[in-house]
């Protein structure tokens, strides 16, 4: 469901809308239909209750209807703020690929103010800490101070994995789509600089500044990537000579790439291989590794450092 309600221009429309979407929250996905439905007939250009009306559909089992839905809602908004097009993926109804920008930059600007709080309470996240031991056992780290001159911290968020490593970086560098995540960060004080912008297009921009790493992060992000050789290879272009590239993923047993019905991508070990050997990294580390659970379960998880 979108983070934050977004008004149609009109009034009539709008109170449809809330009543519609607590209907949807409370079980009612045929009345959150018909409401949508009316809600529409008033405002036929509105994304977010094309978008809606998608979830209640596919709530009721109306595949063709869910997606007809989801794709009004992706025209009305090209920036497709609410990832409608993730749900035309997992319907099936076009093929799996990149996560739309505008989709992951709203989710987290709405979710930025409650962010730690639900990973750390509600779903037991331990990213940092899984990578920080895999990055220690890999280097041969005993001690703090020094151990990496310059780190880059890919998708930082609000800062959990600074906090983890700054005993270890001198300087940190971070970066994020969301600017309400950033700000988080930057009342924290742990970074030496923070960007907003996509991952792979600021590694790029890095590399044409002559920036080099000795220590490349990304926890928990590449859950957000469908394909993830973009990645490495922009990684392994700023990485010293020795540095090390350190990333979370999740996983499955099958091959390729898959989109859970979470919303996040989940990547076979295979694929994952395949994409450092393709960007010339050497594994140091590969290690099944329970980032997180979903609903009181384990999710299934990789722990990697490859060296450059």
């Amino acid at each position: 469901m979108p983070t934050t309600f977004q008004s149609s221009g009109d009034l009539a429309a709008d109170r449809r809308f809330e009543w519609a979407r607590e209907s949807l929250a409370q079980g009612d996905a045929a009345g959150a239909a018909d409401l949508f439905e009316q809600t529409l007939d008033l405002v036929p250009g509105y994304a977010a209750g094309w978008f809606l009306l998608g979830e209640a559909r596919d709530k009721l089992g109306d595949r063709t209807g869910a997606i007809a839905a989801f794709e009004k809602a992706r025209a009305a908004d090209p920036a497709d703020s609410h990832g409608a097009a993730l749900h035309l993926m997992r319907l099936g109804a076009v093929p799996t690929g990149a996560m739309p920008e505008g989709y992951v930059r709203a989710l987290f600007d709405g979710y930025a103010a409650r962010f730690e709080r639900a990973l750390t309470e509600g779903l037991t996240y331990r990213g940092p800490d899984i990578l920080l031991d895999a990055v220690k056992a890999s280097r041969g780290i005993e001690r703090t101070g020094g151990a990496f001159s310059s780190m880059l911290d890919l998708g930082c968020g609000t800062g959990l994995a600074a906090a983890a490593f700054r005993p270890f970086a001198d300087r940190i560098v971070g970066v994020d789509l969301s600017g309400a995540m950033l700000a988080q960060a930057r009342a924290k004080g742990l970074y030496d600089r923070l960007a907003e912008a996509e991952a792979v297009a600021f590694l790029c921009s890095e590399a044409a500044r002559g920036e080099r790493y000795d220590l490349i992060l990304a926890a928990d992000v590449f859950i957000y990537l469908d394909d993830l050789a973009p990645v490495c290879v922009a990684s392994a272009a700023i990485l010293k000579a020795g540095g090390s590239f350190a990333f979370t993923v999740e996983t499955h047993d099958g091959d390729g790439v898959i989109l859970r019905d979470t919303l996040r991508y989940a990547h076979s070990e295979g694929g994952v291989r395949a994409a450092l050997a393709a960007a010339g990294l050497t594994m140091l580390v590969l290690t099944p590794a329970v980032v997180r659970t979903e609903k009181g379960h384990p999710v299934p998880g990789l722990a990697c450092v490859a060296r450059a």
